[in-house]
């Protein structure tokens, strides 16, 4: 069974698609921690209920210390490593991370971002991609799935859904459209992942 290391920031939706999927037996694979940079993130509670072991890694007291961006990714890449796991996974994890993390995982990590790929990276895909709709620039936008370097959202693609704006979307109906794809499509983005390494 793969050993999956799971990084969150908040309220872990497409965390909880990983735990439905490996428990009904979609996913040859296991969730052996999630990881968290926020205390608060409700997906720690999705975790535990999951039986999952959960970590807190903040960088507040990093920043406190005078420690740098590539000290806290160095150290979460070291906590990552404890759990020896065979693929991280990003999913909704809101922090550009530095070499010092990548690179000891390298072609390891993959990264769910809601919008296609050379198209609105960074924080906020989704927003993006609805005001260039509002100035008539795109129809559509869709999620990505894809391996982490450290240009932030450009790796290597390992799947890609597209999602149609609608007329009378508002912000928020685009948003859940999105995200119900991004369930869909990280499950299976892993699921090719892992038995392409299986072969």
């Amino acid at each position: 069974m793969a050993r999956i290391v799971v990084l969150i920031s908040g309220s872990g939706t497409n965390l909880q698609a990983i735990l439905d999927a490996v428990a009904s037996g979609r996913l040859s694979g296991e969730v052996v921690a999630v990881i968290s940079n926020r205390g608060k993130a409700y997906g720690l509670e999705r975790a535990k209920k999951a039986g999952v072991p959960t970590e807190v890694l903040g960088f507040l007291p990093f920043k406190r210390a005078g420690r740098s961006r590539e000290d806290y990714d160095a150290a979460l890449a070291e906590l990552v490593q404890s759990y020896e796991p065979d693929l991280v996974v990003l999913a909704g994890f809101m922090r550009i991370l530095t070499p010092a993390f990548i690179d000891p995982l390298q072609g390891r990590i993959l990264n769910l971002h809601p919008a296609l790929p050379g198209q609105f990276p960074g924080a906020d895909g989704i927003g993006d991609a609805f005001k260039a709709f509002q100035r008539g620039e795109v129809d559509h936008t869709g999620v990505m799935v894809h391996w982490v370097i450290p240009e932030v959202d450009a790796g290597p693609v390992v799947a890609t859904a597209v999602v149609p704006i609608e007329e009378n979307d508002t912000l928020e109906t685009l948003e859940e459209r999105i995200h119900r794809t991004e369930h869909e499509l990280l499950v299976s983005a892993i699921d090719q992942v892992l038995r392409s390494s299986n072969d």
